[in-house]
């Protein structure tokens, strides 16, 4: 098959990790050949271009900034994506005879793009929705239902239900919310489709690695050490997070690492100048390698939702643990199915956002505890290859194609 593959994803080589990218790697060793649409911000300076990789097409289309950014560019920057992919494709592709449209949300302004697409082509389309908007702007006060940006947003949404053969859905609570909120939508053409990455074999680190690495980082390495890693957003909910770091100054046998970055980490920054905690510590981003191994050195994964959402969100981060085998201490709306998933399948414990009582009880029962944490990881890597691999989600793509 020809694909093409549209996201929001900073694509410039398909030997970066990601739920993306390897999905990706695992079509094109499929045979298929694939194509894909990525925006370069202003920010970078660079106008559209077209980068070529081992038969991988990747254009680079040039947008405002869309991340990272203030609301305003933010929202017409979203709104111009339609004409920008648009046009981009038809000058870079005008003659390829795509067999499958293949988009994930954000964002839901794509539709024009796959239409057209769709009907020169003949070709099947498939949604992989790892983002419900508008409604999650909503639940975070960020947007007025009912006010006429949210009316727009969501005739976008319906519509780009409707355009879509297929809707693959994160995790079952992800599914049964779709089908309950959309009545217009064909409930046989929503299945699951986790996110899923290639698993590596991850290489152990030594004792006097660790001891290395987390001293540069002035980290302390004989306590439980708990690592958030990634967004930092209004999505994270990080007042009940910083409220953790703060209940949690008075354990000296553990310690909480974050790092990251997003809107709200000049907050977490401030407030941890002004509070300076002894027993956690702040760093930015950091390059992957060096994050990578900083997750190996950790041995217990932090994930943290806002308490307000009425969406069930499925955060990727999740999947860099388990491949670590590291356990998860989760705390997220109770709309989400991830927590209940995590303890089900004995690879992690949840508490309720905003629950910090039932979250420090979860935090203490871990750092107690190494053979739950042990066994706890051991489980977890165990379900990652049961279920979050991208050879399954290939899977469950090629055949609804």
């Amino acid at each position: 098959m020809n694909i093409l593959f549209l996201t929001l994803s900073r694509i410039n080589t398909l030997k970066d990790r990601g739920i993306y990218t390897d999905l990706m790697t695992e079509l094109r060793h499929r045979g298929h050949k694939i194509y894909i649409a990525s925006p370069t911000e202003r920010r970078f300076g660079k106008p559209t271009h077209l980068i070529e990789e081992d038969g991988v097409e990747i254009l680079k289309v040039r947008t405002l900034n869309i991340q990272k950014t203030n609301l305003i560019e933010k929202g017409i920057g979203t709104l111009l994506l339609e004409s920008q992919f648009d046009r981009a494709i038809r000058r870079q592709w005008p003659d390829v005879n795509f067999d499958l449209v293949l988009y994930s949300t954000p964002p839901i302004t794509f539709n024009k793009v796959i239409e057209r697409v769709k009907k020169r082509c003949g070709c099947r389309s498939y949604l992989m929705l790892k983002d419900i908007f508008p409604q999650n702007a909503v639940d975070l006060g960020m947007m007025k239902e009912g006010s006429v940006i949210h009316r727009l947003f969501r005739r976008k949404e319906e519509r780009l239900y409707a355009i879509s053969d297929r809707i693959g859905c994160m995790s079952p609570a992800n599914c049964e919310y779709v089908i309950k909120n959309n009545t217009a939508v064909d409930a046989s053409k929503v299945e699951l489709c986790p996110n899923a990455i290639k698993p590596l074999d991850v290489p152990a680190v030594s004792d006097a690695e660790r001891r290395t690495l987390l001293g540069g980082l002035g980290i302390p390495a004989d306590k439980t050490l708990f690592i958030y890693g990634g967004n930092l957003g209004k999505p994270q909910g990080v007042d009940f997070l910083l409220n953790v770091v703060e209940a949690h100054e008075s354990r000296p046998d553990s310690h909480i690492i974050i790092v990251g970055s997003g809107t709200e980490f000049p907050k977490i920054e401030r407030w941890f100048a002004e509070h300076k905690p002894a027993h956690a510590t702040l760093l930015s981003a950091l390059p992957k390698d060096e994050y990578d191994k900083l997750v190996r050195a950790c041995q217990v994964g932090l994930i943290f939702l806002d308490a307000r959402f009425t969406i069930p969100n499925y955060p990727s981060r999740l999947l860099s643990y388990l491949e670590n085998s590291m356990p998860v201490l989760l705390a997220t709306d109770t709309n989400s199915d991830m927590g209940r998933i995590a303890q089900t399948n004995g690879f992690g414990l949840w508490a309720r956002s905003g629950d910090l009582d039932a979250f420090m009880a979860n935090l203490d029962r871990l750092s107690s505890d190494t053979a739950l944490v042990t066994e706890m990881g051991t489980r977890g890597r165990r379900f990652l290859l049961d279920n979050y691999t991208v050879d399954k989600v290939a899977d469950i793509i090629e055949k609804g194609r």
